[in-house]
């Protein structure tokens, strides 16, 4: 189960620089570990992290598998337009994660 954490502002003027933070509760496995009975346990990391506003990329990141368990990334941002910011995370075997936050800016 994926858990996702979003801060932002519900408002903002326009023009203003703003903190987006996100924090993902994932399983982080780097593919090097024996599990009890021996064998490895499968790599299962989140490679990509992209936000968008209103569609547009305004961040994004790759991660290594050197990544801590449970990301957290923080950035900020100008303040455009209002509308909706996604935050999305990929990674291995398919894994994808998405949340959206709505924002006024005025």
């Amino acid at each position: 189960m994926t858990n996702v954490l979003i801060n932002a502002p519900k408002a903002a003027r326009k023009g203003e620089v703003i903190e987006l933070k996100a924090l993902i509760l994932h399983p982080m496995e780097t593919g090097f570990r024996p599990g009890t009975n021996g064998t490895i346990i499968p790599r299962n990391i989140i490679e990509r992290f992209v936000a968008t506003w209103n569609g547009v990329e305004i961040f994004s990141m790759a991660f290594s598998p050197a990544i801590s368990a449970n990301p957290f990334v923080s950035f900020f941002a100008v303040a455009s337009e209002s509308g909706r910011i996604t935050f999305r995370w990929t990674g291995d075997e398919g894994f994808s994660a998405e949340e959206s936050v709505a924002i006024e800016v005025a």
